[in-house]
């Protein structure tokens, strides 16, 4: 652990760094939350940085270099300077420091247990790591975007590649190695999530009740803790059943239609699972950027007005429609299905607003239609040059053939909707009883008939509720509708008819999960801290001790998922490697490991390799995934996913068989089409090709180099 200490400080210096540089342009968002958004200010610094270089890239204008992220961090840092004498006033940042330090803290903390845990098992092998760490290893290596797909030569990356650019953006910035970075990102991520998390639990909280410093705090962990290492009952259910010897932590993500086994198998992931196994997948990748646009979201509940003329409204908010709408659109090149989730969600705060000043009218109808589309219309300008070169892979939307038992949605999302279910009976319990009361119900019902009665005259009372009551509300309602959504409709992709709803239901559930978590942290303390003393005794909330209860064996019933997931994946914690993510390599390929050195070391640029084309999650195409240089086919079901058909893919892992086992006239003419400058045979080329002449190749170029069974040929 001492031996990556260095590399956890110079990564964590970096964030810190930026975060500091954003802090006005924070404070000029933030300026009414609790902590002034200090835990966000990071995810600004390196949203802001990593678009600007991005665009340059895109555009031609400025290479993909250290030196450019450079001029993005000075020209970011000199934009915020202009910013600072305005917002910088009265001492108003000395109020919070110890906030700011608590937070800091918080982030150092989290990114150093999380890349600890990771030194424990750091490979960068299994499920789908070969692709992640490919994506990061062809764009470190891309002067100008879209990048090169490294398993299919010619041909740019046709996937939401933006977090992987991230941290390729990182790794040239802090000049560590990628096989290192790789996993340091995964625990900055896990930093990141937690600490976003809090903030916005905590502000919900503050805006709500304003001081309880220990409330807001309490409030704030709650969430972070839920969304990061939370579960759902399927452990808990299966280890009372079963006992916990054998609970195998992924059933927990592959629940519906593997308990009982069923012809219908979904996927139904959340934060802890992906950290645990460690994919670097837009999933993750774009959790720190959507807790920002709750974020921002919520400080637009709470400190636009709304306005009588459409264009003063959209002057005195223009700050925030241009930072959101270039978040909606980064999250599109990051995980394009939260942008219509969180597009949605944008939008039931927007009718909100315009509700509160003009009431259910078409006037706030109109308004929120329109700035709606001001918001999406900048969103999609942002991501222009990423839309020009990507092709959409779904092909449209159908009625799912099967839906899921009513028993297996209650363990999945028992814990978030018994305590939804708490904060709506607490809400509105006492509008509920006074709604049935015998005179208004008559009085009613009469009306249904269209009949008059000489009744004294009732009035319901208003139910009045918090921008943080209604923020949450929000969020429970698009959080439900995700879950529903997957039991009516699917979006159609190559998936076989057994998991044709899986992509759907993973996609849609993982945000669910992520808003619910943030939303009980807000529940739990609102509910406890406004019942005490008498307060509010409504309808099911008599026993403030019986609650405290209720809300203690639900959350624990939950978090004993990471003691299983980290102790299955990581061991027993006692034999530490490191974070150096290619060590399965060094010792099961040794021969191969030389090779990706040499080219890493001798090879600039991006020439295209021949190495044998390999089927999906297995150990082939080991260089180019460790180099980013681009072979003629890699991993054929992913590149069928991408191209959106099996024929190219196919058709050109025919080719790379021909170039191994044909005759040197087929094979010339095929590293010629493809523009081949370098032939690797190792064990697996051999494996895989039975009828393979390396003769031949020695007519083709020359051996530059070889190591044991492994031989490189420049052609």
């Amino acid at each position: 652990m001492l031996a990556d200490i260095p590399f956890i400080l110079r990564w964590w210096s970096i964030f810190f760094l930026l975060g500091i540089i954003s802090l006005p342009v924070t404070l000029k968002i933030f300026g009414k939350f609790w902590d002034l958004g200090y835990a966000l200010s990071k995810i600004i610094g390196v949203l802001l940085v990593s678009y600007v270089v991005w665009l340059t890239g895109s555009l031609n204008i400025l290479p993909f270099s250290r030196e450019t992220i450079l001029v993005a961090i000075a020209g970011w840092a000199v934009f915020n300077l202009v910013l600072l004498k305005a917002t910088w006033l009265h001492g108003y940042i000395a109020t919070r420091l110890k906030i700011f330090v608590g937070e800091e803290i918080l982030f150092l903390v989290c990114l150093t247990f999380w890349a600890f845990i990771r030194g424990f098992a750091p490979d960068i092998f299994g499920l789908e790591k070969f692709m992640d760490f490919g994506f990061v290893n062809s764009i470190l290596r891309t002067e100008f975007f879209p990048p090169a797909d490294m398993w299919f030569a010619g041909g740019t990356i046709n996937y939401y590649y933006f977090g992987h650019f991230v941290t390729a953006l990182l790794t040239k910035l802090s000049g560590i190695d990628s096989a290192i970075t790789y996993n340091l990102q995964l625990a900055t991520l896990f930093a990141l999530a937690f600490t976003a998390a809090f903030s916005l639990g905590a502000n919900l909280l503050h805006h709500f009740s304003k001081g309880e410093l220990r409330r807001i705090i309490f409030g704030g962990l709650l969430s972070a803790f839920l969304l990061t290492l939370g579960g759902n009952f399927h452990t808990i259910v299966y280890v009372l059943k079963n006992g916990a010897s054998h609970y195998w932590y992924p059933d927990a993500t592959r629940y519906i239609g593997y308990n009982p086994p069923t012809s219908d198998k979904t996927i139904h992931e959340f934060p802890i699972y992906s950290f645990v196994v460690s994919d670097l997948h837009g999933h993750v990748s774009d959790i720190p950027f959507v807790l920002l646009f709750l974020s921002l979201t919520f400080s637009l509940l709470i400190s636009l007005r709304p306005k009588d003329n459409f264009k003063d409204l959209l002057k005195s908010s223009f700050p925030h429609v241009l930072l959101s709408s270039a978040l909606l659109g980064i999250m599109y090149m990051t995980n394009s299905w939260d942008f219509p989730i969180y597009s949605l969600v944008l939008g039931l705060s927007l009718l909100y607003l315009n509700y509160r000043q003009f009431g259910l009218t078409y006037q706030a109808i109109v308004r929120t239609g329109l700035f709606s589309f001001c918001y999406l219309l900048f969103a999609i300008l942002f991501s222009l040059p990423f839309h020009f070169h990507f092709s959409q892979m779904a092909k449209g939307i159908g009625l799912v053939r099967s839906s899921t038992p009513f028993y297996q949605l209650l363990v999945l999302w028992g814990f978030p909707w018994l305590i939804n279910a708490s904060f709506i009976v607490f809400l509105f319990s006492d509008k509920i009883k006074e709604f049935l009361k015998p005179e208004i119900v008559i009085k009613n019902l009469a009306s249904f008939l269209g009949v008059k009665i000489g009744l004294a005259k009732t009035k319901l009372s208003a139910i009045n509720l918090s921008a943080s009551d209604v923020f949450v509300l929000i969020l429970i309602l698009v959080s439900t509708l995700l879950i529903v959504l997957p039991e009516i409709l699917y979006v159609k992709d190559i998936y076989i008819p057994e998991y044709h709803r899986a992509n759907t239901m993973f996609k849609l559930t993982y945000q669910a999960f992520m808003m619910y978590s943030v939303a009980a942290g807000y529940i739990i303390v609102r509910i406890l801290s406004s019942t005490k003393k008498g307060q509010n005794r409504s309808l099911l909330f008599t026993c403030h001790a019986a609650r405290r209860a209720f809300y203690l064996i639900t959350f624990t019933f939950v978090m004993i998922y990471p003691y299983f997931a980290i102790k299955s994946y990581y061991g027993s914690l006692k034999n530490y490697q490191g974070l150096y993510g290619l060590n399965f390599l060094k010792q099961n390929s040794p021969d191969n490991f030389a090779a990706v050195l040499w080219f890493n070391q001798n090879v600039p640029g991006q020439p295209v390799i021949l190495e044998a084309a390999g089927d999906s999650y297995t150990d082939y195409n080991q260089i180019s995934m460790a180099t980013g240089l681009p072979t003629i086919e890699g991993w054929l079901v992913h590149e069928w996913l991408w191209r959106g058909s099996f024929d190219e893919p196919g058709k050109r892992a025919g080719q790379v068989s021909q170039i191994y086992e044909g005759t040197s006239e087929q094979a010339r003419a095929l590293l010629d089409q493809y523009q081949v400058k370098y032939i690797i045979v190792g064990d697996l080329e051999r494996k895989k090709y039975t009828k393979l002449d390396e003769d031949k190749f020695n007519s083709l170029g020359k051996v530059v180099f070889e190591s044991g069974t492994t031989k490189i040929w420049a052609i």
